[in-house]
């Protein structure tokens, strides 16, 4: 799938226009768009980073990567997910990055996700759904999550997200109603962020291939 994910990461440079500040996400597919941003580096004004991970490889390229605090409102979002259903609607947060790609998301103007075919389902749920939760609510997010859902929430133990937070993975879902989930457990005390893009889903999905999808 390297060749997709490649092809998706390239053809989002598309909509990098010259003198912008660009939000980037995190993960695997997401590289390829930082690197293909790098060779275009001197045209943009900076970057937006939602994870330590992508700062670091941005300003290897010599991308200057600012506060979101400091720019405002930007033009351009370019993330990931780890599924997409037909309405553009996503989980995300594999790489527990969801929280900061969250806000993000909603200071972009246009959202642009880029996915290889293996990440479009009919109905979320097959992955995991990723939430983050402060370390002290972990059980009892876990047993809110689980009786507002039935499914199985999992520890993923050793992970810390760059917030200083832990994440539940949830198991055994088919997210009929994204919208009504994601608002649901955004109301459990201590969780942070649900991996959940419903209320704010992508507006333009590319799918890598020969040529890429756009959705």
């Amino acid at each position: 799938m390297s060749a997709a994910k490649r092809l998706a990461g390239e053809k989002a440079i598309d909509y990098v226009e010259d003198g912008m500040i660009v939000g980037v996400g995190t993960g695997s597919t997401v590289t390829y768009f930082i690197d293909a941003l790098g060779r275009m580096r001197d045209r943009i004004a900076g970057a937006v980073s939602s994870s330590e991970q992508s700062t670091e490889r941005l300003r290897s390229h010599g991308i200057e990567v600012m506060d979101l605090n400091a720019v405002g409102p930007l033009p351009l979002y370019v993330d990931g997910a780890d599924e997409c259903d037909p309405h553009k609607r996503l989980i995300k947060g594999g790489g527990a990055a969801l929280t900061r790609e969250k806000i993000i998301a909603e200071a972009s103007e246009r959202f642009v996700c880029i996915i290889d075919p293996a990440k479009q389902v009919p109905v979320l749920g097959r992955f995991p759904l990723p939430v983050e939760v402060i370390p002290m609510a972990r059980s009892l997010a876990a047993r809110a999550i689980l009786a507002a859902t039935g499914g199985q929430p999992v520890w993923r133990e050793g992970t810390v997200t760059d917030n200083g937070n832990w994440i539940l993975d949830v198991h055994g879902l088919a997210i009929a109603e994204p919208l009504v989930v994601e608002r649901e457990l955004n109301q459990i005390p201590g969780v942070v962020a649900v991996g959940l893009f419903a209320r704010r889903p992508a507006d333009i999905v590319i799918v890598g291939g020969e040529p890429p999808q756009l959705l």
